[in-house]
């Protein structure tokens, strides 16, 4: 009996160690730990959202699937490879968000993918633990900022959640008129659009 004991327990380990090393990964949540800290002017001036604009983007995968309001926004990335980013810079050409005026953070965002290593991974991202003030996150100082809202919200920002590899990444942002030129001579450059990691993690 003590032997059937001993290649029981060895099995079971056994098969914990497999579960451990394998490509399949349990579904993880939002840890607070990988929270980012916003701009000091996101506070000093503190603008709130009651609705928002998502879009999803799928980077260095072999498949890749965020469902997100009952939509799933990667079909074209479900079952086939994802790209490679085209530039260093590449997410200065995301422009806006694309599904527009979700009203609240109902539920988390379910992410499944395969990471290019083979290995395949699962997560939920909850909005509403990583955007829990509804500040819109921007760099623009009271002094130079316009009076461009009436009432307790300022509008909806962008929020984009990126799978690239084995990293998950979300960010934020929003156009906030402000008083002077952006780009000095550009009179179209009355604001600023920054882009803003708020919450990222590596599986």
């Amino acid at each position: 009996m003590r032997n059937v004991l001993i290649r029981g327990k060895a099995v079971g380990f056994a098969i914990l160690m497999l579960i451990l090393t394998t490509g399949s990964q349990a579904m993880t949540s939002t840890s607070a730990s990988d929270l980012q800290t916003p701009p000091p002017e996101t506070t000093q001036v503190p603008l709130h959202f009651a609705g928002h604009n998502f879009e999803a983007k799928c980077y260095n995968t072999l498949r890749c699937s965020v469902v997100y309001n009952d939509h799933d926004f990667t079909v074209l990335d479900n079952n086939t490879p994802s790209p490679v980013p085209s530039s260093s810079d590449y997410r200065k050409n995301w422009g806006t968000a694309t599904y527009l005026d979700i009203r609240a953070f109902s539920s988390p965002a379910v992410v499944k993918w395969t990471a290019k290593d083979g290995s395949d991974h699962e997560a939920t991202v909850d909005f509403d633990k990583i955007f829990k003030d509804r500040l819109i996150w921007h760099k623009v100082p009271k002094v130079d900022m316009k009076d461009f809202y009436r009432g307790p919200y300022a509008g909806n920002p962008d929020i984009f959640l990126e799978v690239n590899d084995r990293t998950v990444n979300v960010f934020m942002t929003m156009l906030v008129p402000t008083k002077t030129e952006q780009i000095p001579g550009n009179k179209y450059s009355f604001g600023r659009d920054d882009l803003f990691l708020t919450w990222t993690h590596t599986y």
